[in-house]
């Protein structure tokens, strides 16, 4: 009995460290949000804001255009996730359903691709946007996020594909679908918690990317959330509080998405182990 108890207690204690590694970051920003500049350096440190500013979110709107470059970062990371879906679930079917010969070099292919550390790749990339001129443009970052986002969108929708037994797709076929009807009505929808799973991880892959950002879209019309944020700063000055304001803004679709389809990304990740 005391080493059941002892167990559980020790899992109860791992449990509450992630949870507080996860969400303490992001209330510690709400809370900063809510304080003055002066009760931000005042020592002792208050934790809790000893009364609520929301004059910071109104001058985090007011200083930059914040609403320009959230709307830059919805279009990006939209764009690009569903691109990243569709190229990603026919590659993820091939691999899945074809008697490909070398199928574990493509996979492992695909794994080594996602590899390459994102600063080595800048260059190249900032000089084939320049020759087809797409800098300053939606096009010069949803090229590339999908990119980058393709190699784990197709790994977690190859897993969810070879869970699916190919006598639905058959069916369909013999009912009249073609194989590309039969994907993308009988295949996908199956696969739906794989689907968000992975359209999730591309969103906030492009949601939260900024070098390329910064580097690619230097017009102050076309900057996303994580390059206007760092804007806030001046030369000798942080306004840590009205930062702190346009974090939260920047965080509350993010959370929003996970909770709205928790349940799908929850099953995404547990049932895309079930088969490889």
């Amino acid at each position: 009995m005391n080493k059941l108890f002892e167990g559980r207690s020790l899992r109860f204690i791992a449990a509450t460290m992630v949870v507080l590694n996860g969400f303490f970051p992001a209330v510690w920003i709400l809370l900063t949000s809510l304080k003055t500049e002066g009760e931000l350096v005042h020592k002792p440190i208050t934790y809790l804001p000893h009364e609520l500013v929301l004059s910071n979110y109104v001058q985090a709107f007011t200083d930059q255009p914040l609403l320009k470059y959230l709307g830059n970062s919805l279009a990006v990371a939209g764009m690009s996730t569903l691109v990243s879906l569709v190229v990603a679930a026919f590659a993820a079917y091939a691999i899945a359903r074809l008697n490909m010969k070398y199928r574990q070099l493509v996979l492992t292919c695909i794994v080594a691709s996602s590899m390459f550390p994102l600063v080595t790749l800048l260059v190249p990339i900032f000089e084939t946007m320049r020759n087809l001129n797409l800098l300053n443009t939606y096009t010069a970052l949803v090229l590339p996020y999908t990119v980058l986002s393709l190699p784990v969108c197709t790994l977690v929708l190859v897993s969810f594909f070879q869970s699916i037994p190919k006598d639905l797709e058959n069916a369909a076929m013999i009912d009249g679908c073609t194989r590309m009807g039969a994907l993308w009505r009988v295949v996908v929808p199956l696969a739906a918690p794989g689907v968000f799973t992975a359209g999730i991880l591309a969103f906030v892959n492009a949601w939260d990317e900024f070098l390329l950002a910064l580097s690619l879209n230097a017009s102050a019309s076309m900057r996303t959330l994580p390059v206007g944020i760092s804007l806030y700063q001046g030369e000798f000055t942080f306004p840590w509080p009205v930062i702190s304001a346009a974090l939260v803004v920047a965080i509350v679709p993010i959370a929003v998405l996970i909770a709205a389809f928790q349940e799908r990304v929850v099953g995404g990740l547990t049932q895309g182990g079930l088969k490889g």
